[in-house]
């Protein structure tokens, strides 16, 4: 006889899973006491949001589910960000949550949800185990639904008595991982669409990626010297450097990148939904009609037909795609050779940044430091806004597993993260940018790098706004400053309260000895750029953005 909260650590275990991320509860105490006797690593966190997001970032970088345990009502609420997050960016996560008792359900009891209601529209599943003895088959299950088809985070509700009961149940097995692979008839009509185009272009993104699905990829992109771009946000999909890479298609893409998507007679989009965001509000690619040929290749047969129409449907994985395709080669050299030398050109123009701006701090320079000092396999993550631009836009990925950032625009993000990654790829330097505002949403998991000794080092660019906000703001409604000023406190002395290291920046050249100081001391560490707010954009201040609108 075994107790449910026993069969849920043996499920886990059974499942592969290292280590949790929580925020404790009395709803769940039965399941913290076998951790107690488990390999499985306990992260405990300061706010239920971020255990979500840190869960959120292992599934992102692992393609395993990330596994995060809150309390009841609040705690569950307060994770919903990490789970909308993992819905919108489809990365496998799985959230327990600590449940009032059965006894008491329906009568609005203390801290009662009614999670199928709560969290039906930004989950993949939502179960409630009020059987410990299913507990073995049901935990299995929400590994398998995380992880198939198109990924997304499960919701498993443990009620409280439950948890405490004794019972004899089957030893869990794993899940078993479920490839859809492409049949050889879709192909060979792509290999006629390619043979016929123009203009291709190639758009990577979703996830179910791997080291060797982005080697697959390079191949085919050399093979057939197609132009590739990659989706908001999934920027580690194609080496920045490689003479076929033409930039990244989110948040204001390069004009040049926009005209050539537009101008293409043949897209191929392998793995992504693009969503309103990469699609500039769905106008690279109308829908539901593209004015270019499409072939979708997604995981995920739903997705196919579901905003746009295509010319060629693909049902498979991103990862057994270009797994089967690289074998395929052009019959005739491509006509398009020079264009893609072109995009390529055109990108690296883009992505140099400027040497000059408002105020005593140069975001172009220190980006240029940064290229150079950080190595190829470093980590970047960030939440949302304007700060993201500089990172986004001027920082060259080179490898698979090196971004960690919100497609849905989540604020916050980026500190979760940053903890998350460094646990799980502890000798790999891990960089968090944020700005202000942002950081401020879920900064206090700082303490939990100090506590778990995880040297993150996090950059917050401080300019005393809410950056996009404000932009906007001026845009719009020029001169009427209204909800959008921020009273920052000293983010260098935050980082010393917590036992880490600070540092503060207020001229271009102090950058650089302190972020060497940041990573010598072996300590998460907070490196503070006061920015000016003019600074909005790397190209507009925010009194061009006033005048000009």
């Amino acid at each position: 006889m075994k107790t449910g909260g026993q069969l849920i650590v043996e499920a886990l275990e059974a499942n592969g899973t290292d280590r949790i991320f929580c925020v404790p509860g009395e709803s769940y105490l039965a399941v913290l006491d076998a951790l107690h006797d488990s390999d499985i690593r306990t992260i405990v966190c300061r706010q239920e949001g971020g255990a979500a997001m840190m869960a959120d970032c292992q599934g992102r970088l692992t393609g395993r589910p990330g596994v995060c345990f809150v309390t009841r009502g609040p705690g569950a609420t307060n994770a919903s960000a990490g789970v909308h997050i993992a819905m919108q960016d489809s990365v496998p996560m799985i959230l327990f949550i600590g449940q009032i008792a059965g006894h008491a359900k329906y009568r609005e009891a203390f801290q009662e949800v009614d999670y199928h209601a709560f969290f039906g529209d930004i989950a993949k599943w939502v179960v409630e185990i009020d059987d410990a003895a299913r507990i073995p088959e049901l935990v299995t299950r929400a590994f398998a639904v995380a992880t198939s088809g198109r990924p997304g985070p499960v919701i498993v509700s443990l009620p409280e008595d439950m948890l405490v009961s004794e019972v004899q149940a089957p030893q869990a097995l794993p899940f078993t991982p479920v490839e859809t692979r492409p049949g050889d008839a879709e192909l060979s009509q792509l290999e006629k669409l390619l043979g016929e185009a123009k203009r291709p272009f190639v758009i990577l993104g979703g996830t179910r990626w791997s080291e060797d699905a982005v080697a697959h990829i390079r191949r085919i992109a050399e093979d057939w010297t197609l132009p590739v771009g990659v989706s908001f946000r999934r920027q580690m999909l194609f080496d920045h450097c490689h003479e076929n890479y033409a930039g990244d298609v989110g948040i204001g893409l390069n004009p040049k990148l926009a005209t050539a998507i537009r101008e293409a007679d043949l897209i191929l989009l392998v793995g992504g939904r693009f969503g309103e965001m990469p699609s500039s509000d769905y106008t690279l690619m109308k829908s539901p009609y593209p004015d270019q040929k499409l072939v979708h290749v997604h995981v995920d047969a739903n997705e196919l037909g579901r905003v746009y129409r295509p010319t060629l449907a693909i049902n498979a994985s991103p990862a057994a795609f270009v797994e089967a395709f690289a074998s395929r080669k052009p019959k005739t050299a491509p006509v398009w050779a020079s264009e893609t030398k072109q995009r390529h050109a055109d990108y690296l123009a883009w992505s140099t940044p400027p040497k000059t701006g408002p105020g005593a701090v140069q975001m172009g320079p220190i980006m240029d430091y940064l290229e150079g000092v950080l190595p190829q396999d470093a980590i970047i993550c960030n939440g949302a806004g304007n700060f993201a631009t500089w990172m986004h836009r001027f920082h060259r990925f080179r490898r698979f597993n090196t971004q960690a950032a919100p497609t849905s625009g989540s604020m916050g993000y980026g500190v979760p993260a940053g903890v998350g990654a460094k646990s799980v790829f502890p000798d790999r330097e891990v960089i968090v940018w944020a700005g202000d505002g942002d950081f401020l949403m879920h900064g206090q998991e700082f303490a939990t790098a100090v506590q778990y000794d995880l040297p993150v080092i996090v950059v917050i660019l401080n300019n005393g706004i809410y950056g996009t906000i404000r932009m906007h703001q001026e845009r719009e409604y020029p001169g009427r400053v209204s909800g959008t000023s921020l009273k920052n406190p000293d983010f260098a002395a935050y980082a010393r309260a917590f036992g880490g290291h600070g540092e503060t920046v207020e001229n271009t050249d102090a950058f650089a000895p302190a972020f060497e100081r940041a990573r010598t001391s072996g300590k998460p560490a907070i490196i503070e750029i006061r920015l000016d707010p003019e600074a909005i954009t790397p190209a507009r201040t925010l009194s061009d953005i006033r005048e000009k609108r």
